[in-house]
């Protein structure tokens, strides 16, 4: 699979804004009921399909995490679709209540099409995230995680394996794949920061 250049996976500032803003109000909506907002006029970037993840937080604790990895939709859909998801559908967690919603702070990662990896070296730590394939089963971890857990490249194959619920060596199988991708990373608290 081909990858994309640096400038056509920046997303502008504004459009960064635009997609947090869209993400809690389509959670807002969801929460009470209302129709999801519109999109209105927004820059050609926000319609380009591209995959995309929305990882809520409250406090430091993950509050729930959804995504697509292709690119199938526009990328505005998406993130307005998988905030909902995140908030409402992670089977990890009890869905978000209205309540908590002002504690809760939105994350946006918008990935990079997937590269196959040739060899473990191909990793970079904070600037990779992985995917792994084997038969029916598929576990992706975004490029911020194994920076929160301080993993080094082998332990961050093994915990995407576990992610498939796969054995965390599988990735030396021939038969499974790794993919390799990079995502712009940026939420509601920080400056805008950019892992690509």
């Amino acid at each position: 699979m081909p990858g994309r250049s640096e400038s056509e996976t920046t997303l502008s500032n504004p459009a960064k804004t635009f997609l947090l803003r869209l993400a809690r109000f389509s959670i807002e909506s969801a929460l009470s009921r209302t129709p999801l907002p519109s999109l209105g006029p927004c820059e050609p970037s926000l319609l380009r399909p591209r995959g995309a993840f929305v990882t809520l937080r409250e406090g430091n604790e993950l509050r729930g995490c959804i995504g697509y990895v292709d690119p199938v939709r526009p990328l505005a859909d998406t993130v307005r679709e998988v905030a909902v998801k995140a908030a409402l559908e992670d089977l990890r967690f009890p869905p978000v209540g209205q309540e908590e919603l002002p504690g809760i702070t939105i994350e946006i990662s918008v990935l990079s099409l997937l590269t196959r990896m040739k060899d473990v070296s191909e990793i970079e730590v904070g600037k990779h995230g992985l995917m792994i394939e084997f038969e029916r089963n598929r576990g992706l971890l975004l490029p911020q995680v194994p920076l929160e857990y301080g993993w080094d490249r082998e332990t961050f194959l093994s915990q995407t394996a576990k992610k498939a619920g796969l054995p965390s060596l599988i990735w030396k199988n021939p038969g499974a794949e790794t993919f390799l991708f990079t995502a712009e990373v940026f939420d509601e608290e920080s400056a805008f920061h950019t892992r690509n």
